[in-house]
């Protein structure tokens, strides 16, 4: 087992790597106090580990909740069903909730957490790829609303993130995959030597090789919680962590909660970034290429966006996106591989040439 602390003073917090560590009820106890417990979870991921899961938290082990399985469950009807669950249950302040699942789980407890009785505490056990590497880690919270992703939310952290490989294995390849677009992210933002190593070691990772996949996750959640420690609420640096997810966040509002896996989306709002960025002036044409191949070559991800959404469509979606100010979009974009930048001040021509490339993107 491997432990990175996400270090925010007297709010730190591990995150615990390793296979078959839901079988030590010694990661978790510690961090649960001395109220109940209520695992929140979904559909797939219940039969699977929901027993085995309550029999860590023993005597304390109060409930449980079940939710359907996907992206369209994110949503302010799913919070309040937790929070008649938990207000009819009497559950007082010294609960702890434990998000058992994907990033979709993860994101719907943290928020409930957040804001029941005004905070209660909350634990992660993330089941994806995807969750494990990301969103599990650094205390973003929240839900989905019609006109855009992840609109409603805060900023609450886990008290702590039990990562195991093992049960990495029981997902379908289209959901390790998606997982991975996240993984490469941090390579293209940050850090060229481990990109190439991704790529370089694609086989292994698909294959969900155990050291493979955990040194994979362990560089990752030590970047995110480097960042996180210097930029908790995203007043900074930390923006640079939604490289793709401006586009990829209009896709997935676009297409219907729930079309595309939200990996899909990012790889492919990898892929426009570095189109957007190769336009500007930044990124060479070499590099462009490189990150599509890739992608889609080394990885089989989707890299080109669903031809039926419009420019006007992607640019009401995007200008409600967290990370324009003042009415002016703001994109996450590549100076080189391993050089990520925020840019305000993007050509329109350029900006409408991307959103249009379809098939031609990075080529």
């Amino acid at each position: 087992m491997q432990t990175v602390t996400v270090d925010l003073d007297d709010r730190s917090y591990p995150i615990f790597i390793g296979a078959n560590l839901l079988e030590n009820a010694d990661l978790l106890l510690p961090h649960i106090g001395n109220g109940r417990v209520v695992v929140v979870t979904n559909e797939i991921v219940a039969p699977i580990y929901l027993e085995r899961v309550q029999l860590l938290f023993g005597r304390q082990f109060g409930s449980s909740i079940v939710l359907p399985d996907g992206e369209a469950t994110k949503n302010l009807d799913t919070i309040g069903q937790i929070y008649d669950h938990l207000l009819q249950g009497k559950y007082d302040r010294k609960t702890t909730l434990v998000a058992l699942g994907g990033g979709v789980v993860g994101d719907i407890t943290g928020f409930a957490a957040a804001t029941f009785q005004r905070g209660v505490n909350f634990l992660q056990i993330p089941t994806t790829l995807l969750a494990q590497v990301d969103s599990s880690v650094g205390g973003k919270t929240g839900v989905n609303h019609a006109l855009g992703k992840n609109m409603i939310g805060s900023f609450y952290q886990p008290k702590c993130v039990v990562a195991d490989t093992e049960v990495l294995r029981s997902l379908p390849e289209r959901e390790v995959r998606a997982g991975l677009a996240e993984v490469l992210k941090y390579g293209l933002i940050n850090n060229p030597e481990f990109f190439a190593w991704l790529a370089h070691n694609s086989t292994e990772l698909l294959e969900l090789d155990n050291a493979c996949i955990s040194e994979a996750i362990k560089i990752c959640c030590e970047a995110k919680a480097n960042i996180v420690a210097q930029d908790e609420k995203e007043s900074g640096i930390r923006a640079l962590l939604n490289l793709g997810h401006t586009f990829g966040h209009a896709i997935e509002t676009a297409s219907g909660y729930g079309v595309w896996l939200h990996g899909e989306t990012v790889a492919m709002g990898m892929v426009m970034a570095a189109d957007l960025s190769k336009r500007i002036g930044w990124l060479s044409s070499a590099e462009a290429i490189q990150i599509r191949e890739v992608l889609e070559k080394n990885f089989g991800m989707p890299v080109e966006p669903p031809a039926d959404i419009t420019v006007a469509q992607y640019l009401d979606l995007m200008s409600s996106d967290k990370k324009a100010e003042l009415g002016k979009l703001r994109f996450i974009l590549l100076k080189a591989i391993g050089e990520a930048a925020i840019e305000g001040d993007v050509e329109d021509a350029m900006l409408e040439s991307t959103l249009t490339a379809g098939s031609k993107l990075c080529l």
